[in-house]
């Protein structure tokens, strides 16, 4: 029987701020899912720590709620643990790029075939709306006493040098645009991340809808709003490596594009390249019936708990020298 979207929600409260951006990615998750039809049992949702650490709640799937700032560490793990499982998490830019900025690097250097979304708003939403790494030199929100003292990190050119091998930018009040992104996300073989604006309406009073929908820019001659999102897609963009010999060129690309802001802001896919092997595919080379027989298939004790596991090959095999 086919999957319906009321099969991925829950009945859990959602106290969300209204008019959040939360809302439309949760939603964007939940209709990918079923666009998909991807059995519930084989997907599963981690959070960290913030507004959009409730996530996991409100889909009807596995889900984990883990700490502040170690998404990825678990996320990775239970992947690498059951290859089958689809594995989406999910933070915001402060437990993501913030505490969480280390993780985030070295997940790149991984290339686990799973996604990242972060939930870009600029502030701590949870915590009175402090800055947070995303929030741009100098700018004041409502909550700040003064204007903003730290440069601003860049998502998408971070996660391009840290190695994730696909880059795009959604908007959480373009919802079926986004759930398109995240079915190529979770349809690209290897490590995918998704950076996606949204307003908060509770802390950030800058970067709200009506500013994303452009309503302080009108055009002179037509009197109309010019919205500041636009669609990669619609330019003739390509940001698919193609063959190896391109990924210089894309990089460079990328680069220049995830510095557009202000006036003009793209959406879409920036990046993707599936000529860099996943950690799946590496581990296969060391241990080669590493997917039929991964850690969570495997029996570990006895009907008396005694283990009858034996790991001696595997510590062996990926063992560190000093």
């Amino acid at each position: 029987m086919a999957l319906k979207l009321a099969d991925y929600k829950t009945e859990v409260h959602n106290d969300w701020c209204p008019g959040c951006g939360d809302f439309g990615i949760l939603n964007a998750i939940q209709m990918a899912l079923a666009d998909m039809q991807l059995p519930k049992h084989r997907a599963t949702i981690f959070s960290g720590i913030g507004c959009s650490g409730k996530t996991p709640h409100f889909i009807k799937t596995y889900g984990i709620h883990t700490l502040h700032g170690r998404v990825l560490p678990f996320a990775q793990g239970a992947k690498l643990a059951n290859p089958d499982l689809e594995v989406i998490a999910v933070g915001g830019d402060g437990d993501g790029l913030g505490i969480g900025a280390g993780h985030f690097v070295s997940a790149g250097r991984r290339n686990v075939d799973m996604v990242y979304i972060i939930f870009n708003n600029a502030v701590y939403g949870l915590t009175k709306g402090q800055a947070s790494p995303t929030l741009k030199l100098g700018m004041k929100t409502k909550s700040l006493p003064q204007p903003n003292v730290n440069n601003s990190v860049n998502p998408i050119a971070l996660a391009l040098v840290s190695g994730f091998t696909f880059l795009a930018r959604g908007y959480s009040y373009d919802v079926r645009h986004l759930k398109d992104l995240i079915s190529k996300a979770v349809a690209h073989k290897g490590l995918a991340f998704i950076d996606v604006q949204q307003p908060c309406p509770t802390y950030n009073d800058i970067n709200t809808k009506e500013w994303f929908q452009g309503l302080d820019n009108i055009d002179p001659h037509s009197g109309k709003a010019m919205p500041r999102m636009y669609k990669l897609e619609e330019t003739g963009y390509d940001g698919v490596v193609h063959s190896p010999d391109e990924i210089n060129e894309k990089m460079a690309q990328v680069i220049e594009k995830s510095n557009e802001w202000g006036d003009r802001i793209p959406l879409g896919v920036f990046y993707q390249n599936e000529h860099v092997p996943t950690y799946q595919e590496r581990i296969i080379a060391r241990i080669p019936n590493y997917m039929e027989s991964p850690p969570a298939t495997q029996e570990i004790a006895d009907s008396n708990g005694k283990p009858i596991t034996n790991i001696e090959r595997l510590l062996h095999d990926l063992k560190v020298d000093k």
